[in-house]
């Protein structure tokens, strides 16, 4: 019986580890949050680390689509690639329904999926100008 106990105690041990194993940290997920867009054509995919310069988030993941059809299918390949990894889901989505601007709130982690209109007009990368920018190269 006891070796049953601790059988069960080091499984449970064992499985809480590997929980905490699969946590990745704010630059991991705005990493792999870059390569799920990249990975749908996304274009322009900038990672600005604001964490010293704002208390809303760590990282600004920021990505052009070039149609509203795009735009939803980059956010789509996001919130599956990380569910899928990490299992996280955005804490909330807006602009999915309009396609125009889509953001998803990861809480470290904040995304801004633009079309190319709104991405000028709203100039994230300008307004955040001293952030450090993290580079992420693209896929060939």
């Amino acid at each position: 019986m006891r070796q049953q106990q601790k059988y069960a105690i080091d499984n449970l041990s064992n499985q809480n580890q590997t929980a905490i194993d699969a946590i990745p940290t704010s630059q991991e997920l705005a990493w792999k949050i870059a390569e799920a867009a990249d990975d749908k054509k996304a274009a322009d995919i900038a990672i600005l680390q604001v964490e010293d310069v704002s208390y809303l988030t760590d990282y600004f993941v920021i990505a052009t689509g070039f149609s509203k059809i795009q735009v939803k299918a980059i956010a789509d390949a996001i919130e599956e690639k990380i569910a899928e990894q990490f299992q996280i889901n955005p804490v909330r989505v807006e602009g999915k329904t309009e396609g125009n601007w889509v953001v998803q709130d990861y809480g470290e982690v904040i995304v801004h999926i633009f079309l190319p209109s709104e991405r000028e007009y709203y100039t994230l990368e300008a307004f955040w100008g001293h952030a450090k920018r993290i580079e992420f190269s693209v896929s060939k």
